[in-house]
């Protein structure tokens, strides 16, 4: 069993339950022509749809869909945000009437649209920069994920950060964050918690979260656990080549998230990231998908 075996309260979104032990998979899905990982690839409409469609076929339980990246780069206004996010939101919500959506923004008026469009949940990494946004979440009834950044402002790389305790900074911060977010509408059922590792961190900090993920799961609150080909695993690795080089990393990341109970897994590499959530499944309930060997 894991080390805390499952904990928590149940997560719901569009009609569907995760329950404790259950880990939900988000595929990534960027608008953005300077995407870290994807370089713009999914700006065209087809090409995106494509992707969900892939995505879905290898097993995603929800689509996280960004306009904006993450890190430092050119300016994007918030009309420009919602040209990249919400017509296409609109387009996988005719396609796929039950596929959980959530929309990766800071803002609340992209948000608001994006719900609108048929969004169930506001990832918003950059933790109630904007004020109103879990406002948007609650008048909706939209999940929300409270994130942890240390205060920095959204897209700028952290300088020399500092923290006494990083994992009790975080897990205090996430903590208020769910019972702000709670009063000011959004549902207990559709919170999530992220430690948002390399947001308002270096790799030493986010080393340290992501190996005391237990703390997260032990608050009770579903946890988020977002770290596909994040810098920290580079740099933990001593990675200076593509992206691709970080897989192994991630998947060895994802697969300690998963046991020790993380909800949700946020993933650029669909197919992969599903067979860690479904061998990580396999190792508790001692049921495989196929057994024949040794059997006749």
């Amino acid at each position: 069993m894991p080390c805390h075996g499952p904990h928590g309260r149940d997560l719901r979104l569009r009609g569907r339950t995760f329950s404790p032990g259950q880990t939900a998979l988000l595929a990534i899905i960027n608008r953005t022509p300077d995407s870290f990982y994807d370089a713009g690839r999914y700006l065209d409409d087809e090409a995106a749809l494509g992707a969900v469609a892939g995505a879905v076929a290898g097993g995603a339980d929800a689509i996280d869909i960004g306009g904006v990246r993450a890190g430092p780069g050119p300016e994007v206004t918030a009309v420009e945000e919602r040209a990249r996010v919400v017509s296409f939101i609109a387009a996988i919500r005719a396609t796929y009437p039950d596929l959980v959506i959530s929309v990766d923004t800071w803002r609340a008026e992209v948000a608001d649209a994006a719900c609108e469009a048929g969004a169930d949940l506001i990832n918003d990494a950059w933790a109630g920069h904007d004020p109103e946004l879990t406002a948007v979440a609650g008048a909706h009834g939209a999940g929300y994920v409270c994130a942890h950044t240390g205060g920095h402002t959204p897209r700028l790389d952290p300088h020399r950060v500092r923290y006494d305790d990083v994992v009790a900074a975080t897990v205090a911060s996430l903590s208020a964050q769910a019972q702000a977010a709670m009063a000011a509408g959004v549902r207990r059922d559709g919170l999530l918690i992220d430690a948002a590792q390399d947001f308002g961190k270096n790799t030493y900090h986010s080393l340290q979260v992501t190996g005391h993920v237990s703390a997260l799961v032990e608050t009770g609150w579903p946890v988020l656990l977002a770290v596909s080909n994040k810098k920290f695993i580079a740099e933990t690795l001593g990675l200076n080549g593509p992206k691709s080089e970080r897989l192994t990393g991630t998947i060895a990341t994802t697969a300690v998230g998963v046991w020790e109970g993380v909800r949700m897994v946020r993933a650029h590499d669909v197919a992969q990231t599903r067979q860690v959530l479904d061998m990580v499944a396999a190792l508790r309930s001692g049921i495989p998908a196929l057994a024949r060997r040794a059997l006749a």
